[in-house]
């Protein structure tokens, strides 16, 4: 089975895992979620993934949420246009933020393996056009999550 997605990586800050190590996590991560929504990129299809720090991320929060302060994960969409009902080549950018996303698992008494795997589902979940504004929608996505990271052999992060 071909990588669903080409992964452009970049570590910007923060005491991240190597390099390889957070290829990997983003692998499996977009693979279990291909597998699991049965959505097929098209060849090519690219996505960004940023790890950086909670800095840079309340920087981004701010200008693009309003909300002065960091958060785990953000998730840009590329707003690139495509044929109606396939994905764009350029999926978009997904930025995470190595010490909210720390703090989080431990205060979860998750591994940080485990959130970081989480974070990426949801981020990519995002950029395939899932939502969780309404109570509906963030039950759909949330339940769809939990199918994703359970083939991952990851337990529920909302238990």
């Amino acid at each position: 089975m071909r990588p669903p997605f080409l992964v452009d990586l970049t570590v910007e800050a923060g005491e991240w895992p190597p390099e390889e190590e957070l290829a990997a996590i983003v692998a499996r991560a977009a693979e279990a979620t291909v597998a699991e929504t049965g959505v097929l990129p098209p060849d090519g299809c690219e996505l960004g993934i940023i790890f950086t720090d909670d800095n840079e991320i309340a920087v981004l929060n701010a200008e693009w949420r309003g909300k002065e302060k960091p958060t785990n994960v953000l998730s840009f969409p590329s707003g690139m246009p495509s044929p109606v009902g396939q994905l764009p080549l350029l999926l978009g950018d997904i930025v995470l933020a190595f010490k909210t996303i720390t703090a989080e698992a431990a205060l979860d008494g998750k591994s940080f393996e485990h959130h970081l795997t989480h974070l990426i589902v949801h981020g990519i979940l995002h950029l395939l056009g899932h939502d969780h504004e309404h109570e509906d929608e963030a039950e759909d996505m949330e339940a769809l999550e939990r199918r994703v990271l359970a083939r991952l052999a990851i337990s529920d992060p909302y238990d």
